[in-house]
């Protein structure tokens, strides 16, 4: 390289403006990654502000509010709920631009059915709080390094996944499209926890230690299931592509099966029987009956 060489002033700004019409040139190929109009994408940062908050009314008393100052509970809750339902509202009417139903829609049919479906996703709130007191009860149960179910909803990485899956989930029952992942890899990012927001998951679900765990989209996963660090519930093999949408390509876990760490169980016919205990780093692709006891070995 020549030391030597004076890139002076002039050089720079000119070599600044090459380059930002080579890159602003390279915008025009009409690729997918080339679109430039950011106001028609649902706002990342909006998202993760709402599953913050959304965390926050699940478990009132345990999450500290920096920006809201009441006297009342009450009035403090009200006005967390009143700022999630506005700008939920508003992200879902943009998110709603990327569905089939409503691609052609105008602004204010895309601001009615995201009113729509802010109602009725708050209408099941107290469901989701149901299946969440479950799964503090489980975690508690399950754990005996747990001193306190404080402890668990404050430092459990397992039930703060755990709980934006179940936030997700219902938005995606509700067909809200790109929100309910973008809550979901929020989690996966935080916690290095992996659960589609399609995945069902029944009640009294413990995620123990939890980092690399992944849950596929069209995983059932019955009660009081318990799962270790490392386990994968997906797909035996995704050659098909777009083709397998909507295919039931992920496991199905009955009731009562504790996974341990490492294990990997594949494709959409296999169903792992009620009360059965999988062992660590176990390779499954069949369905194994009730009451099994599975190992490395004899998988």
């Amino acid at each position: 390289m020549d030391y030597n060489y004076k890139y002076d002033k002039d050089n720079m700004k000119n070599g600044i403006v090459d380059i930002v019409n080579l890159i602003l040139n390279d915008y025009s190929n009409g690729r997918d990654i080339d679109n430039m109009d950011i106001y028609n994408q649902p706002d990342r940062d909006a998202v993760k502000d709402i599953v913050i908050k959304l965390i926050r009314i699940m478990y009132p008393g345990y999450y500290r509010d920096k920006v809201y100052k009441s006297y009342s509970d009450a009035n403090r809750i009200a006005i967390v709920i009143e700022d999630v339902i506005y700008n939920m509202n508003k992200q879902i009417a943009i998110a709603f631009r990327h569905s089939d139903d409503y691609r052609d829609a105008s602004d204010e049919t895309l601001e009615c059915g995201a009113r729509k479906i802010t109602h009725e996703f708050f209408e099941r709130i107290p469901k989701i709080r149901e299946y969440l007191d479950t799964d503090v009860q489980a975690c508690y149960s399950g754990d005996p390094a747990a001193y306190s179910k404080e402890e668990i909803i404050l430092s459990y990485p397992g039930l703060f996944a755990t709980s934006i899956n179940r936030i997700a989930h219902e938005l995606y029952l509700l067909k809200v499209p790109l929100i309910p992942r973008m809550m979901t890899e929020y989690a996966h990012s935080k916690t290095g926890i992996d659960i589609h927001p399609g995945a069902t998951i029944g009640k009294y679900f413990m995620i123990d230690h939890g980092t690399g765990i992944v849950i596929g989209e069209t995983s059932i996963i019955g009660e009081h299931v318990k799962m270790y660090q490392g386990v994968t519930i997906g797909g035996l093999s995704t050659r098909g592509g777009q083709a397998l949408k909507g295919v039931k390509r992920h496991p199905t876990i009955e009731n009562d099966v504790t996974i341990y760490a490492g294990a990997s169980i594949l494709g959409g016919d296999t169903i792992i029987g009620e009360g059965s205990v999988i062992g660590a780093n176990a390779f499954i692709t069949a369905s194994v009956p009730a009451n099994s006891r599975i190992s490395m070995k004899n998988s």
